[in-house]
C-alpha cells in the first residue's frame, strides 16, 4: 500500500471519527480545535494549498498556519492521527 492510496477502512473510520467530533460532551480548547482542524484537512485534501491569509484575518491564518505545519504528513498519516485524538476525547 502507498501512501497515495487510502484503505477503505480507514476512510470509513475518518468519516466516523469527524461525524463524532461533532458530537463530543465537551468543546476542545481552541489549540486542540486548531490541531484537529489541521489534521482534518491534511486528511481530506493533502497539502495546504493557497496563499496565507492576511494579518487582519486572524482566525483564517491561524487555520492555515496549523495546516500549513502539516506540509508533507501523508494524508493516511492525518487520518489517523484525527483519528486517535477524537478517540481520546472520550
Amino acid at each position: 500500500m502507498t501512501s497515495a492510496v487510502i484503505s477503505a477502512d480507514l476512510q470509513t473510520a475518518f468519516d466516523a471519527a469527524v461525524a463524532r467530533s461533532k458530537t463530543l460532551s465537551t468543546r476542545p480548547d481552541n489549540l486542540t480545535l486548531l490541531q484537529l482542524y489541521a489534521l482534518y484537512k491534511q486528511g481530506s485534501s493533502g497539502d495546504v494549498s493557497g496563499e496565507r491569509p492576511g494579518m487582519t484575518d486572524f482566525v483564517a491564518r491561524a487555520k492555515w498556519d496549523a495546516w500549513a505545519a502539516l506540509r508533507g504528513t501523508s494524508r493516511a498519516q492525518a487520518m489517523q492521527r484525527y483519528i486517535d485524538a477524537i478517540g481520546d476525547m472520550g
